[in-house]
C-alpha cells in the first residue's frame, strides 16, 4: 500500500508539471538577390586588409593598433569571461564528486528517544555509551542531477554560443578598428595636402600683395585694393592655423586608437594624390551572411536564445537528482577503520512544481521575449548591413562623376589665374577680379582634395560595410 502511494504521489507530481507550448520564432533570412550598384560575385570582403591596403605606413599603424588598442583588449577579456561560463555551464550536468572529513560531539536529552536508547544500550561489557558522544567521519560523496529534459545541456550549448559571438563581437571590433584608423590616416594625409596648398597660396598671395602696393604708389589703383588683398592674405593665414590644428587633433586620434601618447604619425603626404583607389568587388547580398561579423554574432546570440527558451520551459518537468556516499563513520578513532564503521548510501530525489508556478512562468516568458528580441536584432543587424553597402556604392559612384568635374574645374580657375593677373597689368581687369578668381582656384583646390579624401574613405566604408578586415 505504501510503495501504491508512493507511485501514485510520483505520477501526480509529472502530470501536474505541465509546461506551456514553445513559441520559438524563426527569423526572416531573405536578402534582395543582388546590389542596385553592381553585379560582382566576387567579394572584396575576403581580401586580407594586408592586401588591401598598400601603404606600409597605414599597415604599421594597423598592426599596432592591434596589440596596443585598450578597447580591444579589454573586449579580449570579456570573451575569456563568456569561456568561463561555458565552463560552469558545463560542470553543472556533470556528476559532483567531493570528499569530507568532520569530527565533533552531540549530547541528546536523557528523555528522547535518542537518548533513552543510548542509554539502555551498552557499547561493550559494563561500558555505557560516551555521553557527549563524539562523532568522526571520513566519505566520499556523490551528486547528480540527471538531465532528463536536456535543461542544463541547453543552457550549456547557449553558453557556448554567446561565447563564440564574443568572438564575433571582437572580429567585428576588429574590422571598425580598422577602418577607423585608414578613414583617420586618408583623412590625415588630405590635410596635410590642404596645408601644402593654403602655404602655396599665401606665398602666391603675397607676392600679388607686393605688386598692388607698387600699382597703389603709381596710382593706378587705391588703399582699398590694398585693404582687400591684405584681408585676403590674414584670412588665408587663419585657413592655415585651423589646418594645423587639425592636423594635431587627427594624428592624436589615430595614436589614440593605437594605444599611444601622443607623438608625430609616419605617412607620405606626397603620395595621396597617387595612392590608386583600391577596387571593391561587392559580391552578392547574401555573402553578408557569412562575412559580416555583427550579423554572425547577431545569428549566434538568437540560438542561444532559443535555447534559453527550451531550457526555462524544462523547469516545468519534474528534475531526477541522484546521490551517493561511501565512507567511514565511529564515535572514536580507533573503530573508526573497523569494517564495521563502514558505511554507504545510494538515494534519488524526484522534485516537480506543481502549485505557484510564477516564478517558472516569469522566467520562461522571459526567455521568450528576449528571444523575440533577439530575432528583431538579427533582422535588423542584416538590413543594416545591405543598407550600409548600398550606401557606399552609391557614394562611390557618385563621387568618381564629382572628382571628374572638380578637376576640370580646378584646371579652368587655375588658367584664369594667370589670365586674370594679365589682365590686371593691362588694366582691362580690376583687382576685386584677381581677388575672386584667387580664392575661387583655392577653394576648388582644397575641395578637390576632399573629394579624393572621400573617395578614399568611402572604398574603406564598404570594404568595412561587406565585412573586411577581421580576418
Amino acid at each position: 500500500m505504501h510503495k501504491g502511494i508512493v507511485v501514485g504521489g510520483i505520477l501526480l507530481a509529472i502530470g501536474a508539471c505541465k509546461a506551456p507550448q514553445t513559441t520559438i520564432r524563426d527569423e526572416n533570412r531573405g536578402v534582395p538577390g543582388k546590389y542596385s550598384y553592381t553585379s560582382d560575385t566576387t567579394n572584396a570582403a575576403r581580401i586580407k586588409w594586408q592586401d588591401f591596403f598598400p601603404d606600409q605606413n597605414l599597415r604599421n599603424l594597423i598592426d599596432t593598433a592591434l596589440l596596443n588598442n585598450q578597447e580591444l583588449n579589454i573586449t579580449l577579456q570579456e570573451i575569456a569571461v563568456s569561456q568561463n561560463e561555458v565552463l560552469a555551464r558545463q560542470g553543472e550536468y556533470r556528476p559532483f564528486v567531493g570528499v569530507r572529513g568532520g569530527a565533533g560531539v552531540d549530547k541528546v536529552g536523557r528523555y528522547t528517544n535518542i537518548g533513552a536508547l543510548e542509554k539502555n544500550i551498552d557499547i561493550a561489557p559494563d561500558r555505557e555509551t560516551p555521553e557527549p558522544l563524539p562523532d568522526f567521519l571520513i566519505s566520499a560523496f556523490a551528486t547528480w542531477e540527471v538531465d532528463i529534459w536536456h535543461k542544463l545541456r541547453n543552457a550549456k550549448q547557449a553558453a557556448v554560443n554567446r561565447y563564440l559571438a564574443s568572438v564575433e563581437g571582437r572580429n567585428f571590433m576588429v574590422t571598425n578598428l580598422i577602418a577607423e584608423i585608414a578613414t583617420s590616416y586618408y583623412e590625415l594625409l588630405a590635410l596635410d595636402n590642404q596645408l601644402a596648398i593654403v602655404r602655396q597660396n599665401i606665398e602666391v598671395q603675397n607676392n600679388v600683395l607686393s605688386i598692388i602696393r607698387q600699382e597703389k604708389e603709381a596710382a593706378k589703383v587705391t588703399e582699398l585694393a590694398v585693404r582687400r588683398f591684405e584681408a585676403q592674405v590674414l584670412n588665408t593665414q587663419s585657413i592655415q592655423f585651423d589646418l594645423q590644428q587639425r592636423i594635431i587633433e587627427t594624428e592624436n586620434r589615430i595614436n589614440f586608437l593605437v594605444g599611444r601618447y601622443p607623438q608625430p604619425v609616419a605617412r607620405n603626404a606626397a603620395a595621396f594624390n597617387g595612392t590608386g583607389l583600391p577596387t571593391v568587388t561587392t559580391g552578392l547580398p547574401s555573402q553578408l551572411l557569412a562575412n559580416r561579423p555583427d550579423i554572425r554574432q547577431a545569428e549566434l546570440n538568437l540560438i542561444a536564445a532559443k535555447l534559453d527558451v527550451k531550457s526555462a520551459q524544462a523547469n516545468f518537468y519534474p528534475s531526477l537528482r541522484l546521490s551517493a556516499a561511501l565512507g567511514l563513520n565511529a564515535f572514536t578513532p580507533g573503530y573508526l577503520f573497523n569494517p564495521a564503521s563502514m558505511l554507504s548510501s545510494l538515494a534519488g530525489d524526484l522534485v516537480g512544481p506543481i502549485v505557484n508556478k510564477n516564478g517558472i512562468r516569469a522566467t520562461y516568458n522571459t526567455a521568450t521575449a528576449k528571444q523575440l528580441q533577439a530575432v528583431y536584432q538579427y533582422e535588423r543587424t542584416v538590413l543594416n548591413a545591405f543598407t550600409e553597402v548600398t550606401n557606399q556604392l552609391s557614394r562611390i559612384d557618385n563621387l568618381g562623376k564629382s572628382y571628374e568635374r572638380k578637376e576640370k574645374e580646378v584646371q579652368a580657375l587655375t588658367q584664369s589665374i594667370s589670365i586674370s593677373n594679365s589682365l590686371f597689368r593691362s588694366a582691362r581687369a580690376d583687382y576685386m577680379e584677381v581677388l575672386l578668381t584667387q580664392r575661387d582656384a583655392q577653394e576648388s583646390r582644397l575641395q578637390l582634395v576632399e573629394t579624393r579624401m572621400q573617395q578614399l574613405t568611402a572604398t574603406v566604408a564598404v570594404y568595412r560595410a561587406l565585412g573586411g578586415g577581421w580576418n
